[in-house]
């Protein structure tokens, strides 16, 4: 059949199974606006307010489903706009398809209005990067840019499509989406696996983002118990593993639990899944990491921060079942009792009771959505994710404004669970005008700021390293939040107390009504633990 470029577009976006798109129309992008138009009755258009909200959306949409999400914007600061989030996905792994438009292709080199080679901009920060001459070539192009972002280690991909080349007509023939076929693992690599693995006698999994990304929770967990041995997290990979599970420690690094860091520094194996071991993984507890036995998708991490005594590449599943297969059960009890006789974690502060509080109410099948900065941390540290894709927050690039964006796509992904977004007053003020979304979409979105009149984090490290100079950390006064959510017709409330929180959360989950309470904390409260960047200890 005969179709426009836009048209096909949309027919490839929906042989992929997406039901959404997120974004805002332009000149150079109206015909593809026109072609969901067109098609609306199984595609949704998310309209939000500005460009960068809709990328983090649809980095929402993809993590909370598992799938591919879509975001469509105009050429030039419409494209440009969407660079933070892009850089957010590709750092933290999340499948999503960038498409935009782009002038004539006459005119490409010009300088005309609104031009920028935004293919050229985003090369460092995609998997892949293309601008599309032709219309005969574009159906192609989409089903390639879908089976890229989501192959080996998902990530995004930009396809920028010449306003003439939406337009014009090709032959359109419909396809379906090609299983993916799972790779060959190396049998020197998984000899070299299973002789380390068999002669450790303190092993300790690293549950990474990449066990939640190529859906190998169960893979993971079946390896632990085989091994019998514990289990810690770095911040992408909570959920990966049941937090109540009597093998996890928590999460490790910077601001990980201590339990969770002395295990990194005391075990003989480190059994790192699906991780780039960050500088912030690094620097938990201070002193030499153990040897290293690296699993990922992407054979560039391999080696890059740390040294690997060994690494298989592939599919995480694949391999860790692979591995179950081939190792003999054991059991370490004196290793689990050393871990046992660490001291508990001290006594939680107020954010972080209330971070508890809060997932207590919301439920373990909840999706906890963060921005970045101190209230990321206490929810990380305290909010206990039972299931993967039950937590949701930027990890590499530790973007702020992402929150709100991200917490709309999930709940777009999944209107059958409650979404809760935990932010800062720092982080809302870069995203607050994205109310007007929540508010014309409808979703039930819970919102508790954990507002310190501060961007807290960088407040924190002034405490700390710069003699208490808080340079452009303070924020006082401010919006009156709850205020400002009932001007976008939300409902906003103050909370002094846990009893208020517990009140008015109750109260909005139990009617999936939305909410944005803003819940005032002491300036003063600091995220302990902290270990010194340079992995030289800790400093709290």
């Amino acid at each position: 059949m005969e179709l426009s470029g836009a048209q096909v577009i949309v027919e490839c976006i929906l042989e992929q199974g997406v039901d959404c798109v997120f974004g805002i129309p332009g000149g150079m992008v109206l015909p593809l606006f026109d072609a969901v138009y067109q098609r609306k009755d199984r595609l949704r258009h998310v309209l939000t307010a500005h460009e960068q909200a809709a990328a983090h959306a649809a980095d929402g949409y993809a993590r909370a489903s598992g799938g591919v999400g879509v975001c469509v914007a105009t050429s030039g600061p419409g494209a440009t706009n969407l660079v933070t989030g892009i850089a957010t996905s590709y750092m933290d792994s999340s499948p999503v398809v960038f498409i935009t438009g782009n002038i004539d292709s006459a005119y490409i080199g010009s300088d005309s209005f609104q031009e920028v080679d935004i293919t050229g901009v985003t090369i460092p920060i995609t998997k892949h990067s293309v601008l599309v001459h032709r219309v005969g070539a574009l159906a192609d192009t989409m089903r390639m840019a879908f089976a890229v972002a989501r192959q080996g280690r998902p990530g995004p991909v930009l396809v920028d499509v010449p306003k003439d080349v939406q337009m014009a007509l090709t032959e359109f023939e419909p396809s379906c989406p090609a299983p993916q076929e799972p790779g060959r693992l190396s049998r020197t690599q998984m000899e070299t696996a299973l002789r380390l693995i068999d002669g450790a006698k303190a092993p300790l999994l690293l549950c990474g983002g990449g066990v939640i990304r190529a859906n190998a929770c169960e893979a993971f967990a079946a390896l632990a118990e085989k091994l019998d041995a514990p289990v810690v997290s770095t911040l992408m990979g909570l959920g990966g593993f049941p937090a109540s599970d009597k093998r996890f420690l928590g999460m490790a690094g910077m601001h990980g639990l201590p339990a969770a860091n002395s295990a990194v520094r005391a075990c003989d194996l480190l059994i790192g899944v699906g991780t780039r071991f960050s500088e912030r993984l690094l620097s938990a507890g201070g002193g030499e990491l153990p040897a290293v036995l690296h699993l990922d998708a992407d054979r560039a991490e391999i080696g890059k921060n740390t040294p690997a005594a060994g690494y298989v590449v592939g599919d995480a599943k694949q391999v860790l079942e692979a591995l179950c297969k081939e190792l003999p059960r054991r059991k370490r009890g004196a290793w689990r009792a050393f871990l046992n006789s660490l001291p508990p974690p001290a006594a939680p502060a107020y954010p972080e009771r209330l971070c508890s509080q809060l997932r207590r109410l919301a439920g373990e099948n909840a999706i906890v959505v963060t921005d970045v900065g101190q209230h990321q941390m206490w929810a990380a540290q305290t909010m206990a994710a039972e299931h993967p894709r039950t937590f949701v927050t930027s990890g590499g690039t530790g973007t702020m404004g992402f929150g709100l964006g991200a917490a709309m796509g999930a709940q777009m992904a999944r209107p059958d669970r409650a979404v809760l977004l935990i932010t800062g007053d720092g982080s809302f003020r870069m995203s607050s005008h994205e109310l007007d979304t929540m508010a014309r979409e409808r979703l039930p979105i819970v919102i508790v700021i954990l507002n310190n009149h501060a961007h807290g984090m960088v407040r924190q490290w002034q405490t700390l390293f710069y003699e208490k100079r808080y340079a452009g950390s303070s924020l006082p006064g401010g919006p009156d939040w709850a205020a400002l959510a009932r001007a976008y017709g939300l409902p906003g409330a103050e909370a002094q107390s846990l009893e208020d929180v517990a009140r008015a959360v109750g109260e909005a989950l139990e009617a999936r009504m939305p909410l944005v309470l803003n819940c005032e904390i002491d300036p003063d409260a600091l995220v302990r633990p902290m270990t010194d960047p340079g992995g030289t200890g800790y400093v709290l």
